[in-house]
């Protein structure tokens, strides 16, 4: 009886023993997945940090290069190029000194749409993202750099390194886009593309008032005018190529499976975007307005220069409104989005783009209060409807199809960005005036609402295999 009774007494103890044995093991696993985790975060914003330098790097380029100063000197250096007429001819073809810039620019975006697909082609079937990404930046940078040798009558030497750099900086902002869906969760793609904008701002913003002082100091440190002009856009390439080292140490190629050639990559690609026409739905009305913006960012400097008479230290400071503004404005437009959805922000946007481009055409000539009122405008929407359109984009793309998808959308970015320069320039080209040319970009603003009204979003993210964001 004690030996049966002892027997019952010790299966309890052992069973203990291993309960605690259990417990234990259990406790170790939950601590080292807890602990896995949050050095995947921690991982992850590491990389979203560096991935926002990149906007720090390029946006110099946009604000500096594109937006302030290389319009105006370029059209400067083609009338001093010009025949008694004011036509210069590049490859034998006459065109209006004042046109010569908006055809470089419509130039430069046809190059990249070339470009483009090749390069998402061949980083999709090799993973190797990075390494094209550091060439594209580094072209852009150095060509770039070399437009401190822009001057006298070289209106061609500026056209080619426009060109090269501009393709370029296409290219590069395709492949970083790519990386927006593979670094952030579907809930919180709005915040980090928005944070990425407002980075670039600031950094266009910081940029923009050291080329202010140099420009309205030249005298005192010894330099002309023009050569304040060429520093500026030379360090603009300068710091491109310096700044782009983080993310390139930051971010990571990710393997994607695949096989054959480029061009059988770009085949697959567009069978595949084939069947997601919503998705389709989403480019086409963004293709539409982002060409109004993106040739409002190129031309507003030629506008106010040329049409307005405005100086150059006036233009400096609009542009340094609308990106200081612009920084808040996409960090409003983020938060905006956050309770009434992007597409619902991003649509009210273009309302807003419609009416201040409606008003340029009645801006009085030589008054800066109201080319500053024009300025702040653009400035306050500016960010948010290009930050909410990547990110709302980004929830359309099926899963390890980033690059080639961020391709299309890059292309409707910049790359098909060639018809609002091209319609800019004929414009004056056929009326000789610049408002009548900003007038015509009402219909890329208006058409766009129109299109993109149309798109039901929920249901292309779910058709995309992708999962609904409580707003979106």
């Amino acid at each position: 009886m004690l030996g049966l009774g002892a027997r019952p007494s010790a299966l309890p103890v052992a069973a203990r023993g291993r309960e605690r044995t259990t417990g234990v093991r259990v406790q170790d696993t939950q601590t080292v997945a807890g602990a896995a985790a949050e050095a995947a975060r921690a991982a992850r914003r590491r990389e979203q940090r560096g991935w926002y330098f990149y906007d720090w790097a390029i946006s110099v380029y946009s604000t500096s290069v594109l937006t302030v100063f290389l319009g105006p000197y370029l059209t400067s250096v083609a009338k001093a190029a010009a025949d008694a007429e004011g036509f210069v001819h590049p490859l034998g073809l006459p065109v209006r000194a004042g046109s010569f810039f908006a055809y470089t620019v419509s130039a430069s975006l046809l190059l990249s749409v070339l470009a483009m697909p090749a390069a998402s082609a061949l980083v999709d079937r090799t993973g190797r993202k990075k390494p094209l990404l550091g060439c594209c930046a580094y072209t852009g940078a150095a060509a770039t750099t070399g437009l401190f040798f822009l001057g006298g009558d070289r209106y061609l030497l500026g056209g080619a390194l426009l060109i090269v750099s501009n393709a370029s900086f296409v290219v590069a902002m395709m492949l970083y886009n790519s990386y927006l869906p593979q670094i952030a969760g579907p809930d919180e793609r709005d915040a980090v593309s928005s944070r990425g904008w407002a980075f670039g701002y600031a950094a266009g913003s910081l940029v923009l008032v050291l080329d202010l002082a140099l420009y309205a100091g030249h005298d005192a440190v010894g330099v002309s005018q023009g050569t304040a002009v060429r520093i500026c856009l030379a360090t603009a390439g300068l710091w491109w190529g310096c700044f782009a080292l983080i993310p390139l140490r930051r971010l990571r190629d990710r393997p994607t499976p695949g096989a054959g050639t480029g061009r059988h990559q770009l085949r697959e690609t567009l069978r595949d975007m084939r069947r997601h026409p919503l998705t389709l739905a989403f480019l086409l009305a963004y293709l539409v307005y982002n060409d109004g913006i993106q040739t409002v960012i190129t031309q507003a400097s030629v506008f106010g220069s040329e049409e307005l008479g405005l100086d150059q230290t006036t233009l400096i400071v609009a542009v340094l409104l609308v990106q200081v503004l612009a920084a808040t404005g996409a960090l409003l437009m983020g938060r905006l989005a956050r309770t009434y959805g992007a597409r619902r922000t991003i649509l009210a946007s273009l309302v807003a783009w419609t009416l201040t481009i409606a008003a340029g055409y009645f801006l009085p000539a030589r008054a800066p209060v109201w080319f500053f009122a024009l300025a702040a405008a653009i400035g306050l929407v500016l960010g948010g409807s290009q930050a909410l359109s990547r990110s709302l984009f980004s929830h359309l793309i099926p899963r390890g199809k980033e690059a080639e998808y961020f391709s299309a959308y890059e292309m409707s970015d910049r790359g098909v960005s060639w018809l609002g320069p091209l319609v800019f320039g004929v414009a004056y080209q056929l009326t000789g005036s610049y408002r009548d040319a900003i007038v015509s970009l009402v219909a890329f603003f208006a058409l766009g609402f129109v299109l993109l009204a149309r798109v039901p979003v929920r249901r292309a993210i779910a058709a995309a295999g992708n999962p609904v964001p409580d707003r979106i």
